[in-house]
């Protein structure tokens, strides 16, 4: 019979492992929400492969640049995207290493090949 020490004791692990997850939850959801915007999922498509510039990528997505720089903002917020200035010229590349996987899934179901969608 286990003596009531070690029921304490996966009790209190498992409280704190639900803890642990429920803010990698909270953390996983924040992502996908930056991801859930069209706009940005194509800015960070463009940043799979590398550093952009914002004019770059003004020019690949054929939007504003005061749109994608609110949308950078955005995903630099959440910490999925970082900056890096040279001069007058800012360039963003892809921040979370977790982010580029998510994205070559996405690419492979939804993009790799355009017919399939339904």
């Amino acid at each position: 019979m286990p003596d009531t020490l070690d029921i304490h004791n996966l009790q209190n692990d498992s409280a704190e492992m639900q803890n642990a997850m429920a803010k990698s939850a909270e953390k996983a959801a924040g992502y996908l929400r930056a991801l859930s915007n069209p706009s940005r999922l194509l800015l960070l498509c463009q940043l799979v492969e590398s550093e952009m510039s914002v004019g770059e990528l003004e020019v690949a997505l054929n939007l504003g640049q005061a749109y994608v720089s609110q949308q950078l903002a955005r995903l630099r917020s959440e910490g999925i995207v970082t900056a890096r200035r040279d001069g007058r010229i800012v360039y963003y590349s892809l921040a979370d290493s977790r982010v580029r996987p998510v994205l070559q899934v996405l690419y492979e179901q939804f993009c790799s090949n355009p017919d399939d969608v339904v």
